[in-house]
């Protein structure tokens, strides 16, 4: 297609009249072309029927497949990324390597003893210790929530399996997850601490498959890891069923992780150059890295491909005025290494807008700012631009994710796209997270309004920096 730069000017009078909306005050200056006034309708438009984005699912989840941090597989994603956006055409495409702790799943496997034996579908939480391979068999101590296990008295878990069964709900801002999931971000650190020998929690999901959906766990510094693992919903069910009969309930529980130390993950970074240095960068960001259940097709080679496809759709309209430079970090499952590192090496740049797609693959409802009072006229353009895919502004400020929240932290100005989360939490971490989930028509309106935002950011005329 023919190239066509997109001047500021004429940018912000089209965002307005894309909304039929009277046009922003801005100077009608001498760069204005009015052969641009329907060009970014006109990429938002086309973005409906982008299948870069799915081409980079398809590919990641089948040519790689799971891709966990710190891995060969997560080595190997990197190189499949940077080869593909080198084909696709961006320039400064570059590998950037760091090291990090190592954790690596082993067998898995649970069971009711006693009193009424059978089988049980767990998955071991990232960075659970080990029962070693005769595993271990111990008394289940039952704690509805994770605020009942935290009242437990200090020691009263020693030798028993602690087991937290809280339900969580979905909705579409994904809000529940912070308060059930301490289950499992602390809910092991809390049983260590209290003297446990292992824990067992209900999946923090929404699904009602016997499936179980791991994720990533932490335990403070002097406190040894135990042996953690997530249980099927169902699972969890009969095992409450189970506590009601008022039996002593003994499980044996096999789980054989292991720590490898330090080894080496890496981001892969591209870019969109811009032609005025001085007007910062924008930095767009994804997650390579996936857990090992199933191919991380949802989370996040959908965010990889996103934030792909529509800076590839600037770089394809012209040159932009401001720098678009996408990260696809290495490792974010396990600990924000991929986006720390990538702060730690470019901090001293001058970065002015970031934002991340890390929420599945469903449609985008709201956006969220957190822009400086300078920049309030480019949020009410991007929000304008937006409001043709069914995308409403939001109340709340942005607050980014775990790939780029050293910049928000930092004050950087920030986009959240939004995107449904009602169905995220049944895929969440399991087996479950495949290719064949992804509804391309929702990609493509995330690729779409991707494409505008970063059309009216990358070439807004005013300072984007509240410095």
């Amino acid at each position: 297609m023919q190239k066509i730069a997109l001047p500021a000017a004429a940018l912000s009078l089209l965002i307005a009249s894309l909304a039929h909306a009277a046009p922003p005050a801005l100077d009608k200056g001498p760069d204005m072309v009015p052969a641009t006034l329907s060009n970014v309708a006109a990429m938002r438009e086309a973005a409906l029927r982008d299948d870069v984005a799915m081409d980079i699912i398809e590919g990641l989840t089948t040519e790689v497949g799971p891709r966990p941090a710190a891995t060969a597989k997560e080595a190997e994603a990197r190189t499949w990324a940077a080869a593909k956006l080198k084909a696709l055409g961006f320039s400064n495409v570059r590998i950037e390597t760091y090291m990090m702790p190592a954790w690596v799943r082993g067998e898995e496997e649970a069971s009711i003893v006693a009193p009424f034996p059978q089988k049980l579908i767990v998955a071991a939480l990232g960075n659970s210790g080990s029962t070693g391979k005769k595993g271990l068999e111990a008394e289940i101590v039952y704690f509805p929530t994770v605020a009942d296990l935290q009242a437990a008295p200090d020691g009263s878990l020693k030798g028993k399996i602690a087991f937290v069964s809280n339900q969580m709900m979905p909705t579409q801002d994904g809000s529940s997850y912070g308060a059930y999931g301490m289950a499992r971000f602390v809910g092991p650190n809390m049983a260590a601490k209290k003297g446990a020998a292992a824990i067992v929690i209900k999946s923090i999901g929404t699904d009602r498959h016997r499936m179980p959906h791991t994720g990533v766990t932490r335990f403070e510094e002097g406190v040894q890891p135990i042996p953690a693992a997530a249980l099927s919903g169902p699972d969890a069910d009969q095992i409450e069923r189970m506590v009601k009969r008022g039996k002593p309930i003994t499980m044996k529980l096999l789980l054989t992780p292991q720590f490898n130390g330090k080894q080496e993950s890496g981001n892969v970074i591209a870019e969109v150059p811009g032609s005025d240095p001085s007007a910062g960068i924008i930095m767009v960001a994804g997650h390579l890295d996936s857990w090992d259940l199933g191919t991380g097709a949802i989370d996040d080679a959908a965010g990889v491909a996103i934030v792909s496809a529509a800076a590839k759709r600037i770089m394809d309209a012209g040159t932009p005025r401001r720098t678009i430079r996408v990260l696809l970090a290495g490792a974010e499952e396990v600990g924000s290494y991929g986006g720390n590192a990538y702060f730690e090496a470019h901090k001293s740049e001058l970065h002015v807008l970031t934002s991340e797609s890390d929420f599945g693959a469903d449609r985008i409802w709201r956006v969220d700012f957190a822009f400086p009072e300078s920049a309030k006229a480019v949020a009410d353009r991007i929000a304008t631009a937006l409001i043709p895919l069914g995308i409403g502004k939001g109340e709340h400020p942005a607050s980014g994710g775990a790939d780029n929240a050293l910049f928000v932290k930092a004050g950087v100005a920030t986009v959240d796209l939004q995107q449904d989360g009602t169905r995220y939490f049944d895929l969440h971490h399991t087996a479950d997270d495949t290719f064949d989930k992804v509804d391309p028509q929702q990609v493509r309106q995330n690729v779409a309004a991707w494409t505008a935002m970063l059309a009216v950011a990358a070439n807004a005329p005013e300072s984007l920096s509240a410095k």
